[in-house]
């Protein structure tokens, strides 16, 4: 058996920040992954270039059912200090909005800073690399690893697996399987920043809007998101759908506004003693093909001065407070993130240690701790991670 100070299981954008810090103080570590190419997940980021951070990262901006969990490590490594490590590597960037931070070039050079940052800690590596087994060392203390590239063993065990969205590129459950096998609680998975489907009555009404965008605010049970919203064949997508969905819960609606600089009761009454239709005032304000569609659907297509005060009424109402009842996500393919995870209450905030394993730590996505779109998932590995490579 090969013996390590530190065994990281998983070669991501948490992982080998973890490994690159524990290395740089002198720790002996072995970076473990599954895949041959390490770094997916950053590499098909932010189109390419990679939405590495974003420059108002608050805990507040984090969705977890300890909320307060993610402040010490946020606080301790922040934006500042990881766009420092980017100036370092002399990589260029720029501010695209909303805070979010993305490579001038391409997002092979986040990996490839990263990878420099671990062999300037003599980071030892496997890659393609099987994991067969995983259990406590014979004395009660530290940890072996049977893989396919032989036997391991660390008095410190990080695991950096990651959640279940983008399976493409090899996500898998086997760090929740890990932390279940050592005792430790898991929020049930579910996908986050992800599109929501239309079920077929919405299909019926609005599925041909597919390609149309507006500027929208979207909550459900949380936050309110003003971004841009997206009709798609299947349903609902764009950065504020994308936003909301993560706090959205099955069998509850998404709320819309659809005209949030607008007063769609004052836009109609003042229209309404006008030989004009809703559609013809509606399009002056949103896209004309989704003003005919809403129209239609709320059977709001005579003169305005014809409609009942009712019908006028309903429509401007639901332009605010457009309820949709989801009839589901379009699953982890199109997710960006996974919602729940390892659960918090079990781990040490400062460390991310395992409160009753020692020397198990969760970092990155496999924790229950998701951010929001814009950088803020990856600011979040950077910091579990070198929360833990300082702890090792």
């Amino acid at each position: 058996m090969t013996s390590f100070d530190v065994i990281v299981i998983g070669a991501g954008a948490a992982g080998m920040m973890c490994a690159a810090t524990a290395g740089q103080r002198g720790r002996k570590v072995l970076l473990v992954d599954h895949a041959t190419r390490i770094g997916e997940k950053i590499r098909i980021s932010g189109g390419g270039r990679c939405n590495f951070t974003n420059l108002h990262c608050r805990p507040e901006n984090f969705l977890s059912r300890n909320p307060h969990f993610c402040r010490s490590a946020l606080a301790r490594y922040t934006p500042a200090d990881f766009i420092a490590l980017v100036r370092r590597h002399r990589i260029a960037f720029h501010e695209k909005t909303l805070g979010q931070l993305f490579c001038d070039g391409s997002a092979t050079q986040i990996i490839d800073m990263l990878r420099a940052e671990c062999d300037d800690g003599a980071v030892a590596w496997q890659t393609g690399c099987e994991i067969r087994s995983v259990e406590r060392g014979p004395d009660g203390k530290g940890f072996v690893l049977r893989t396919s590239a032989g036997e391991f063993g660390a008095q410190s065990l990080v695991v950096a697996t990651g959640g279940l969205s983008v399976p493409k590129i090899g996500a898998s459950p086997f760090g929740y399987r890990l932390a279940e096998q050592f005792g430790l609680a898991v929020v049930p998975p579910r996908p986050g920043l992800v599109p929501l489907a239309f079920d077929a009555a919405e299909l019926a009404r609005f599925g041909d809007l597919s390609g149309i965008s507006l500027e929208a605010v979207v909550s459900a049970d949380g936050p309110r998101f003003r971004e841009n919203l997206l009709f798609t064949h299947r349903g609902l997508s764009g950065p504020a759908i994308l936003q909301a969905s993560s706090y959205w819960q099955p069998g509850e609606p998404i709320h819309v506004d659809l005209l949030p600089d607008g007063d769609a009761h004052a836009l109609l009454a003042a229209a309404r003693q006008s030989r004009s239709t809703p559609v013809s005032i509606l399009s002056d304000v949103l896209p004309k093909r989704f003003a005919q569609q809403w129209c239609e659907a709320m059977g709001a297509t005579r003169f305005l001065a014809e409609l009942p005060e009712k019908t006028v009424r309903a429509l401007a109402d639901g332009l605010h407070d457009w309820q949709v009842k989801p009839s589901g996500t379009t699953g982890y393919q199109k997710a960006e993130v996974t919602v729940g995870g390892v659960d918090t209450r079990g781990l040490s905030s400062k460390t991310m240690e395992s409160t009753a394993v020692p020397g198990l730590h969760f970092i990155g996505e496999v924790v229950d701790v998701t951010g929001w779109l814009g950088g803020f998932n990856f600011q979040w590995a950077w910091s579990s991670g070198v929360a833990a490579g300082q702890a090792v």
